[in-house]
């Protein structure tokens, strides 16, 4: 039996001592030198290639390398018996808050503008509202979405949160479903979307959405490039219907080099690095994932395929 690793983008070795650490008994393989595919029944996979997953006839389980797990949902290859998990860290959820953090001040204190006055030896203030006169709004309350929005709350920004079903949270105004879209939009200057990528919310942030933001307007996608429409922000911040964007994530990642974000100085990009997963902190939840796949348990995290998460 053995424990294989999928991700062709990623260097593997520092997972696979951390899986040791952890019990070094196991039996760890990195695809695509895989001994024995009949002896493969558990795999952790990020933007795993197609056709891979189905040349594992005893494949049990399936674990996301990160938080999210839509590589993993939309893959028609992935047998429907085949149960997935996602890991959970709190490494994650602190990065998470970080970055939205940093970014968030950012564009409230105008630092882009500043460093790039820097560069033309330009001397000149801006002006940047209060945290308290600065609405921001966040898509998906989640265990990544529900902290970020709690942190930004206990430093005095106006925070209103959106998601799929209701939830109550302390000293944040919530919305949920379709019906109270519009109004928590409404209310809205800074945008951050943290929400799961699902049916539903695949091209959320098109124009209809970035229309009804307050003026002036942000949005910060630290999700998957797949919620966003490419064509309508470029739209938008052309139009003045927003006045710029902070990107993490993309649809094509690494961003082709011809890509119209490129050219754009109202928007910014970092290469999906907001909250990356740290092998030592996680290597013990999946282990205990194998051996729950091996034993027929339930899996810690799991994911309902019929929600998307």
């Amino acid at each position: 039996m053995s424990l294989i690793f999928v991700a062709p983008d990623r260097s593997l070795s520092a997972w696979k001592d951390a899986i040791h650490k952890v019990d070094p008994n196991l039996d760890v393989e990195i695809w695509p030198q895989i001994d024995n595919p009949k002896r493969v029944q558990f795999a952790v996979c990020w933007n795993q290639p197609k056709h891979v997953l189905d040349n594992y006839p005893n494949l049990k389980a399936v674990s996301s390398l990160g938080a999210g797990v839509d590589h993993l949902l939309e893959d028609d290859f992935l047998p429907a018996d085949v149960n997935i998990c996602r890991v959970v860290s709190s490494s994650l959820i602190q990065q998470m808050k970080e970055y939205v953090l940093g970014t968030v001040i950012s564009i409230q204190r105008n630092f882009v503008h500043y460093i790039r006055q820097k560069d033309q030896q330009q001397w000149q203030a801006h002006t940047h509202p209060l945290a308290s006169d600065l609405a921001i709004g966040i898509m998906g309350l989640g265990k990544l979405g529900k902290p970020v929005a709690q942190q930004l709350s206990e430093l005095g920004y106006q925070v209103n949160g959106w998601s799929r079903s209701p939830k109550t949270i302390e000293n944040i105004s919530t919305f949920a479903g379709r019906d109270e879209f519009s109004a928590f939009l409404q209310k809205t200057q800074i945008l951050v979307c943290l929400l799961p990528l699902t049916d539903e919310t695949n091209g959320i942030l098109d124009l209809e959405t970035l229309k009804q933001l307050q003026s002036p307007s942000w949005i910060i996608n630290v999700a998957r490039g797949e919620h966003l429409v490419d064509e309508d922000l470029i739209y938008a911040l052309d139009t003045d219907i927003i006045k710029g964007a902070w990107l993490d994530v993309f649809s094509e990642e690494p961003l082709p080099d011809r890509h119209a974000f490129w050219n754009r100085s109202n928007i910014m990009i970092t290469p999906h690095i907001a909250s990356i997963t740290q092998p030592s902190e996680v290597a013990d939840q999946i282990v205990e994932n194998y051996k729950r796949a091996l034993s027929g348990m339930e899996l810690n995290y799991e994911v309902d395929r019929q929600k998307g998460y």
